[in-house]
């Protein structure tokens, strides 16, 4: 009684971090037409950092070591290299879409972490990668693209979702790596501030300036993108990926919502089935690394402790 009690606030977290990331997408997808992608992702980072930076100093961090600093430098671009794939096959693809094929990125950890710190790749692993690309074949060539974009933007849209898929999949063990050594602040600053640092010259006005009506709703997207990083660190600081990372799946319950009222876009049946198929999946990824943990430590598969 007293793990779920602890586990209670973590979760609701969670929870709350994933819905606010929902928004964000349907934000951009409503935005980034007629802003410009270059200054959206621009002036949402000049946001985002300004934010990470004026936390990180208000708590009085440390200044990370110069090894933290070139990691998450390079982690940073990378995050900005998702960010931009991401936001670009937003603008090609449904809502619903996208965010349902956004979880292969789960499939693609368990590989990405053999190849970046040696983790043991299991023959489930591999399965449900199989079983979760066929859910994705289903989603992609089953799905009724009336009211959407061209075919030829739809190819780039998906050229550009599992470009950031396994992009950040490679976050996500980049991440995993740095967070029992640093804390949620330190590692927002740096998702924030590399990317704008980067971003500069297009936020000085080297390639225009976006119209200030904008100006608001890149404010938004960096306060919600700088809120999401920062709430899902903590949460993963406090409770098991296990018991979290399913809660990554309630996202296509927002986003198909978000897509109905705000796009008027009516998810087909393929993409929910190919959907329930690449959850499963993943589900399958998860059940069976917890299983092989509890075994390593020599526990019952059914123990849970309260």
């Amino acid at each position: 009684m007293l793990r779920s009690r602890l586990l209670a606030m973590p979760v609701l977290i969670a929870a709350f971090a994933i819905a606010m990331g929902a928004v964000i997408d349907a934000l951009v997808k409503a935005v980034a037409p007629g802003a410009g992608l270059h200054h959206l992702l621009a002036w949402r980072f000049c946001f985002g950092g300004v934010i990470a930076g004026a936390v990180f100093l208000a708590k009085k961090r440390p200044r990370p070591s110069n090894e933290a600093i070139r990691f998450h430098t390079m982690r940073g671009l990378l995050q900005l290299f998702c960010a931009f794939t991401f936001f670009y096959a937003l603008t090609q693809l449904r809502l619903a879409e996208a965010t349902a094929l956004g979880f292969t990125a789960a499939l693609m950890v368990a590989p990405v972490a053999r190849l970046v710190i040696g983790e043991r790749l299991s023959g489930v692993a591999v399965l449900a990668a199989l079983i979760g690309f066929g859910g994705v074949a289903l989603a992609v060539f089953g799905s009724n693209p009336e009211g959407s974009a061209a075919p030829g933007e739809r190819t780039l849209g998906y050229v550009a979702l599992f470009s950031s898929t396994i992009g950040y999949a490679f976050v996500l063990v980049f991440l995993r790596m740095r967070a029992r050594h640093e804390d949620a602040t330190t590692i927002a600053l740096f998702t924030n501030i590399v990317p704008a640092i980067a971003l500069l010259p297009v936020t000085l006005g080297l390639f225009g300036w976006p119209s200030i009506s904008y100006i608001p709703f890149f404010l938004l997207l960096g306060l919600l993108g700088y809120s999401v990083w920062y709430l899902m660190t903590l949460a993963y600081a406090q409770a098991e990926a296990q018991v979290l990372a399913p809660l990554e799946y309630t996202a296509l319950v927002w986003s198909a919502l978000l897509g109905l009222f705000f796009f008027d876009e009516w998810p087909g049946p393929a993409l929910w089935i190919g959907a329930i198929i690449i959850i499963g999946s993943c589900l399958l990824v998860a059940f069976e690394s917890r299983f092989r943990t509890r075994r390593g430590a020599r526990m019952p598969a059914s123990d849970l402790p309260e």
